[in-house]
């Protein structure tokens, strides 16, 4: 897929998010890279094998105080090839992409990995999207 149309899917999912969570979302970047580096994979822990989706930088919203100002933008990372390798089609592509943001938001908002894992197995369809494996 062409990066214009994969920024598109990024953007249209952050536009999908409910209005009252879009709302609380300041002072953040969302930027498609190719995929992470490897200094990103050992940062991360992440198994050699395994595919980073997405990754959040910066300091989560349940973490900033009345004085929490003058900070460099917090940064949404969605990693385009990796989500091309384990979809199949385009459809699966836009509802990996979608289902990757909203799990980066999620940690924008303070949830951890297995707290992510945990809401996002209850609220899937038996088949759909996968979770991106990474721990944090």
């Amino acid at each position: 897929m062409e990066r214009e149309a994969f920024e598109k899917l990024v953007e249209e999912a952050m536009d999908a998010l409910p209005p009252k969570f879009k709302k609380l979302i300041q002072n953040v970047a969302v930027i498609v890279e190719d995929g992470p580096s490897d200094e990103t994979r050992r940062s991360v822990g992440a198994p050699t094998r395994g595919e980073i989706l997405g990754l959040y930088h910066g300091v989560p919203y349940q973490h900033r105080g009345p004085y929490y100002g003058n900070h460099p933008p917090d940064v949404i990372v969605i990693y385009q090839q990796p989500i091309e390798r384990i979809c199949s089609t385009d459809d699966e592509v836009r509802e990996q992409v979608k289902a990757t943001v909203i799990h980066e938001v999620g940690h924008y908002f303070g949830f951890s990995d297995p707290e992510l894992r945990e809401i996002e197995r209850e609220s899937r369809p038996r088949k759909g999207p996968r979770i991106p494996p990474r721990e944090r």
